[in-house]
């Protein structure tokens, strides 16, 4: 059996939008990937997270923010789309049509209710292997987050601290507990 290419990919989701579907879908190592549709808590965390970065990224003009539609064809051949990722400014000048080729920054990654962990530490290790510098895994069912670096073990942050990245935003400072949704009385 022969490895998907990006354009067969392309020739899938086509073939399956026309009929009516809409999946988001990855490609590794020649395989196509269906992604599965966040959990509403799992959406609200990311739109919380990334409000809260493009507000210190957009002033500054840092970069470009991403939510799980964007893709990038990874210098590996495989099509990945982080839940949340960061491009620096310097790699990606403008915005483009198509999928970009280039390996994020920061890439985030939300555990939803039917997600297991490894499969997402692992995506997040693939980027980091790839020249993506943060990772980050928010898991909401324990209520941590989880940081990734080349250059050290992860870190994990709970509710009592203070998630900062100052190798991509110098000042920038996220306490944990705001990255959960809200309940209201």
């Amino acid at each position: 059996m022969s490895k998907v290419t990006i354009q067969d990919l392309e020739k899938v989701q086509n073939t399956l939008k026309e009929a009516g579907y809409d999946y988001r879908l990855e490609l590794e190592n020649g395989r196509i990937l269906i992604m599965n549709p966040s959990d509403i808590e799992s959406s609200e965390i990311g739109i919380r997270f990334s409000a809260f970065l493009f507000a210190w990224v957009n002033p500054r003009r840092l970069g470009r923010i991403f939510e799980s539609s964007g893709g990038f064809i990874l210098p590996n051949n495989n099509l990945k789309a982080p839940d949340i990722s960061f491009v620096r400014a310097s790699k990606l000048k403008q915005s483009i049509r198509y999928f970009a080729k280039v390996v994020p920054d920061l890439v985030v990654e939300i555990k939803s209710q039917r997600d297991r962990i490894k499969p997402l530490e692992d995506k997040i290790k693939i980027f980091l292997s790839l020249g993506t510098e943060v990772g980050i895994l928010i898991n909401s069912d324990e209520k941590i987050v989880t940081i990734y670096r080349n250059t050290e073990n992860p870190v994990t942050l709970t509710n009592e601290d203070i998630l900062t990245i100052p190798e991509l935003f110098p000042g920038w400072e996220l306490p944990i507990n705001e990255i959960w949704p809200l309940e209201f009385d």
